[in-house]
């Protein structure tokens, strides 16, 4: 392969050992760079102890659960594209505001869908 990034090779155990170290690290870089991720992490600090609190059904626990951990997914791919796009160039370009704006409308639906999720299992 010929455009393969070297840092391929590991294999096993150290390759779990290295995808969560750069997972950790990713996470931290989103925290410290990312104030959309930040207000999206405070949300689910109080929403998932919320969904524990409240008299619901497991499967209705573990819906308004994803759902919020799901937010919080979308919101670093969407902070990923961002990064990328901004990398390639800081230009003005119809298909870099595509991609930033295809990227914020996931965060936005994410964000519906824990209305939703949450309204579904609350309101029955």
């Amino acid at each position: 392969m010929l455009n393969e990034s070297p840092f391929k090779g590991k294999t096993g155990l150290q390759r779990i050992w290295n995808a969560f170290h750069y997972s950790m690290a990713g996470l931290r870089a989103a925290f410290a760079g990312e104030q959309a991720f930040r207000q999206e992490a405070l949300l689910a600090a109080v929403l998932i102890p919320l969904a524990f609190w409240l008299p619901v059904s497991g499967i209705g626990r573990a819906a308004m659960i994803a759902s919020v951990l799901l937010v919080l997914i979308v919101e670093l791919l969407n902070s990923a594209i961002e990064a990328v796009v901004d990398r390639v160039s800081l230009d003005r370009h119809h298909l870099s505001k595509r991609a930033k704006d295809i990227g914020s409308a996931a965060v936005l639906l994410s964000l519906l869908d824990v209305a939703v999720v949450w309204a579904c299992v609350l309101i029955g």
